[in-house]
């Protein structure tokens, strides 16, 4: 990260939650006109069209020198980052509600902790790392807890469940392009995966096609979903990760409920209560916790023996 644009990666990281804030509703609103596997099939396609089109306005290529050696990674880093997930949220929020399916989508989190402590030791988390994962996570069971004990947890086991196997997906995502496509640039892999989720919907989604009457509603949501909610938003989110770490990246995902609060305030003039309010204190108290970065020793010590001079 440039010393001379320190906030930059934290000022994606929210413009990336605001983004994220209202997919879950777009979700909902898409899954009534069509099914989860059409909803991959536009998603992807908006997705990429938008993001080419933003590319080649900037005068940039879509592919960098020797792309077609990493066609496999795009098409993992598809199938973890968009494939299952999005097939698995979409099926599952037509079983649960979206405030339900926000809070398990938010394990993302929690999965990435864990699994970065295997998978990739030179970036574990620090104690005071963990803690705040654990405490961002309890903000949003505070911040999402008045909707669900009013509504009761809707839907079924399984639709749960399907959350939860996407947060995971989205955790191995990320795993993966830490280990295997840290160098490659963050156009290149946003096009590439989306490219290649484009290929994989097409025979996924394909006997579904016939039945999707569209509505007005859902075809600007699923556009917006593809366009702004994963087009600019897998620029954001990997210029994050590769700037800030994993773990710290996955955090959006618990400022996402946050985010969808302030747009039902703004948008729908939803009132914010004192839950809410405290809800969204933990969170923040959260992620603070969780970008809190251990000293090296080198300076540690350093710093010391000048103090003791």
């Amino acid at each position: 990260m440039s010393s001379r644009r320190p906030l930059l990666p934290y000022a994606a990281f929210v413009a990336l939650s605001l983004i994220w804030g209202g997919s879950f509703l777009a979700i909902k609103v898409t899954v009534q006109d069509m099914s989860p596997t059409a909803l991959l099939l536009f998603r992807s396609i908006s997705g990429l069209v938008a993001l080419a089109l933003i590319v080649l306005a900037l005068g940039k290529p879509l592919f960098g020198p020797g792309w077609r050696g990493r066609v496999i990674g795009f098409a993992i880093m598809a199938v973890t980052n968009a494939v299952i997930p999005w097939i698995s949220i979409g099926w599952g929020e037509e079983r649960i509600s979206s405030g339900l399916a926000s809070i398990l989508n938010s394990t993302t989190t929690l999965w990435t902790a864990i699994l970065i402590f295997w998978v990739m030791p030179s970036e574990r988390p620090s104690l005071v790392n963990y803690l705040g994962v654990i405490v961002g996570f309890a903000g949003v069971v505070v911040l999402v807890y008045p909707s669900l004990a009013a509504h009761g947890i809707s839907g079924d086991v399984l639709g749960a469940l399907a959350v939860l196997l996407a947060s995971l997906s989205y955790s191995v995502n990320a795993m993966y392009q830490r280990r295997k496509m840290r160098n490659v640039s963050v156009v290149e892999i946003s096009i590439g995966q989306l490219a290649a989720g484009v290929v994989f919907a097409i025979p996924i989604a394909g006997p579904s096609l016939p039945h999707i009457h569209f509505q007005p509603l859902s075809l600007v949501a699923v556009i917006a979903l593809g366009a702004v909610g994963t087009g600019v938003a897998y620029l954001l989110y990997y210029y994050v990760m590769n700037t800030l770490g994993a773990v710290r990246a996955a955090g959006v995902t618990y400022v996402v409920p946050v985010t969808a609060v302030f747009w039902g305030a703004l948008l729908l003039h939803e009132t914010v209560s004192g839950t809410i309010i405290a809800g969204m204190l933990v969170i923040l108290a959260g992620i603070v916790l969780v970008n809190l970065r251990r000293m090296p020793r080198r300076q540690a010590a350093a710093e010391a023996d000048s103090a003791a001079a």
